[in-house]
């Protein structure tokens, strides 16, 4: 496992531009622990995609079908990061193995997408049974999950036409600082995992989970353009 890793050292994607500080400083490297574990064990990157979403989907169907609780939220939560790492391992596996399939490629995005999309909707389910709140604060989640979906097929479709129009991807990753990241928290997927935390007290939870949508929603507006004009220079 100790080889596995020091392997990692050198197989590691680049660092995005503007990644957020979980997912850049807690997500990824407790994923390559978690992958040289996998590829010491023998698990195909298929499989730690599989376990991941076993991960992430308990979580998400705990949300909806069991009353709200403060031992549930963090079981929630370390459910859905426990997930958002194993997913972050996968793809490591893949390098550690010599290079991923598209197959693999294509199964990481489905269940990426379809956890995007039922998170939030299991909030929503979740709130409507359990939070005693006005129905329409459900329209919070419920936007929540449109402007994650439309974020991540964006993102996705970003990385898709550069390649088509022949440009690396290494070419739009221009590292990011420490402050980009921290700036970039309140979007980061590791961050609405441990909102979580409070889904035993739904009144601070609503209001927390509230602002977070509203990030999404902000950040969303000002990348739409930026990524438009790119899209753009390349045709």
């Amino acid at each position: 496992m100790a080889h596995a890793y020091a392997l990692l050292g050198s197989a590691q994607k680049g660092r995005g531009r503007g990644a957020p500080a979980y997912s850049l400083y807690v997500n990824r490297p407790v994923g390559r622990v978690i992958a040289a574990g996998a590829y010491t064990w023998g698990l195909s990157p298929n499989q730690v995609t599989a376990v991941s979403a076993v991960l992430t989907f308990t979580g998400v169907a705990l949300l909806a079908l069991v009353p709200p609780s403060t031992a549930l939220g963090i079981g929630v939560w370390l459910l859905l990061a426990a997930g958002y790492a194993w997913d972050s391992a996968d793809g490591q596996v893949a390098r550690l193995r010599g290079g991923g399939s598209l197959a693999g490629e294509w199964l990481d995005h489905v269940v990426d997408a379809a956890k995007l999309v039922s998170l939030h909707v299991a909030v929503a389910i979740g709130a409507f049974r359990f939070f005693g709140m006005p129905l329409a604060w459900t329209l919070v989640p419920l936007g929540f999950a449109i402007v994650a979906t439309v974020t991540f097929f964006a993102m996705i479709l970003n990385d898709l036409l550069r390649a088509r129009s022949g440009v690396p991807q290494a070419a739009e990753a221009g590292g990011s600082s420490p402050l980009r990241s921290v700036l970039g928290l309140p979007v980061d997927y590791g961050v609405w995992c441990l909102s979580f935390v409070l889904w035993g007290m739904p009144p601070v939870f609503a209001v927390v989970y509230s602002l977070l949508a509203i990030a999404a929603v902000l950040y969303l507006a000002a990348a739409l353009p930026v990524w438009f004009r790119r899209m753009g220079q390349l045709g």
